[in-house]
């Protein structure tokens, strides 16, 4: 086969991840990550989005299209015309046309297979078969990464909500704390024992308070409706799917203590738009070769086989009853050569055009890698940063909640202004709502590496890439053969072997 041979592209990669504290060493991948968070609740959402999502439905349907197209290209290497056709026809001539003052009424009957076959001397169509079996497994890749992006977008949506929940919370707490200092305030101030300064500070400081709740609720439903359009479902308010146990807290789920990252190197077998960038790149050079086989002479074996009868009106002789007769057979088999000669500066160029493609594609898989790698450290510093920051909030929090109780203590004692319960008081809002928040960064920053290394696609093994409903109208549609089958890649088309899905994993290269 001309052009060239493909091999994996070399892809910078370092020994290690920049951050190494908090990472699990010796600990095995989990393909089913979010079942880390101990949250039954998270996982019913995930399995539920893979089974109903309509997106990974239409990356299923991709990938029966490119068996379909694999096997137009499986088809290409076998006689490419074969044309069957058959005809029965009655003439009449013009008395002035007729030739030699012959009968000018004669019929004609004729059955016959034409067929065209373009040998594959320079391996043309095997380097089509090449390029669609790279394009296959892309497509199952593209699948994977869908699997992946769905899985972490349910999860990081989910914590979303938990976070939004526990907000509210806090500030409605936060509100009865408030409303009930103002009306502290106003009794004394009734009293005479402050100023009106004060009601009017408390009365402001839970009204900003109050404020907050409608934003959390409109930023809790967009979420919520956000899961809805993952699950595959009209919107809805999640309440069945979301409802905890009784008496239970509304928290955001826990994070792992310790992520498996590995090494950067296993990002080219694990992340699935790596494998398909590198496969997209495989069936670019196979382009090359492709485009490199019109330089040298087509040969083609053509040829027809079939009987032809004809009878004319009045004369003496075979009638189309005897079209099939052994007399009636006729056929021709030849060979030709097609060499464009002429033609070197167009063909040479398109070799050039693949060839510029198959190095954006190279360029493309490379830039992939870094940002897959980039993706993990990023997803690492959150998760490892925002525990440092976690446990200083914690602190901050405690510290406010007593000095909130102290400031009010000493409020109805007289011993301090209304300014230091307050201050007290605002400053607990906001850092319960930071810890909220730095919490659910946390959760959010062990998805983001979750998803970074590409964890959740191992979970389609031994399954097929479409729902049995699906499939099932399909086949009532169309004859798919066996391209519906769940063990399609175990066998041939024409004699070629079918990729296997193992087939796309690159080896890793520094």
């Amino acid at each position: 086969m001309v052009g060239p041979d493909y091999k994996t592209p070399d892809a910078a990669v370092n020994d290690a991840w920049l951050s190494e504290s908090g990472l699990a060493k010796d600990a095995a991948s989990n393909a089913r990550w979010w079942e880390n968070f101990n949250d039954p609740t998270l996982t019913m959402l995930v399995q539920t989005a893979f089974d109903q999502n309509l997106s990974l439905r239409a990356a299923g349907l991709r990938v029966l299209e490119a068996r379909a197209r694999r096997g137009i290209a499986v088809g290409e290497f076998f006689p490419q015309t074969q044309t069957l056709s058959a005809g029965l026809e009655a003439n009449q001539l013009s008395a002035n046309d007729a030739p030699n003052g012959g009968d000018r009424s004669f019929s004609r009957a004729a059955i016959g297979l034409d067929a065209a076959w373009e040998l594959d001397f320079w391996g043309k169509f095997r380097r089509g078969i090449e390029a669609s079996d790279a394009e296959l497994l892309a497509s199952v890749a593209d699948y994977d990464a869908v699997l992946v992006s769905l899985a972490a977008e349910i999860a990081a949506n989910y914590i979303l909500v938990r976070s939004l929940e526990e907000r509210l919370v806090y500030t409605h707490a936060n509100a009865d704390l408030q409303a009930q200092t103002l009306d502290l305030t106003q009794k004394r101030f009734t009293a005479g024992a402050v100023s009106e300064l004060d009601v009017s500070t408390a009365r402001a400081t839970l009204a900003n308070t109050l404020a907050l709740i409608p934003d959390l609720e409109n930023s809790l439903r967009q979420t919520k409706l956000a899961i809805c359009v993952l699950l595959g479902r009209t919107p809805s308010e999640l309440t069945q799917e979301l409802a905890v146990a009784e008496g239970a807290v509304k928290r955001v789920p826990e994070a792992p203590t310790q992520i498996a990252a590995g090494i950067p190197a296993e990002l080219l077998r694990r992340r699935p738009d790596v494998r398909s960038a590198e496969r997209f790149a495989a069936a670019q050079s196979a382009r090359i070769g492709v485009a490199t086989a019109d330089l040298y002479p087509s040969i083609s074996i053509t040829g027809a086989t079939g009987f032809i009868g004809s009878t004319y009106e009045g004369a003496r002789g075979p009638s189309l009853a005897d079209t099939f007769d052994g007399e009636s057979f006729a056929g021709f088999i030849g060979l030709s050569v097609n060499w464009p000669i002429f033609n070197y500066g167009r063909i040479e160029n398109n070799i050039r055009v693949q060839d510029a493609i198959y190095e954006q594609a190279v360029a493309g898989y490379q830039e992939t890698v870094l940002r897959a790698a980039a993706d993990v450290e990023g997803g690492l510093s959150e998760f490892l940063k925002s525990q440092e920051r976690s446990v200083q909030l914690q602190e901050a929090v405690s510290a406010s909640q007593r000095s909130a109780d102290l400031s009010l203590i000493q409020y109805r004692a007289g011993a301090v202004d209304f300014i230091r319960v307050n201050n007290a008081q605002t400053d607990l809002v906001q850092q319960q709502d930071n810890l909220v928040v730095s919490r659910a960064q946390i959760a959010l920053g062990a998805v983001r590496t979750f998803r970074a290394r590409g964890g959740g696609w191992e979970t389609r093994e031994g399954k097929e890439f479409i729902d049995n409903a699906t499939a099932d109208r399909m086949r009532e549609r169309t004859d798919w053969g066996n391209v519906l089958a769940p063990d399609w890649h175990d066998g041939k088309d024409l004699g070629f072997t079918r990729p296997t899905l193992t087939d796309q994993s690159p080896a890793p290269k520094k």
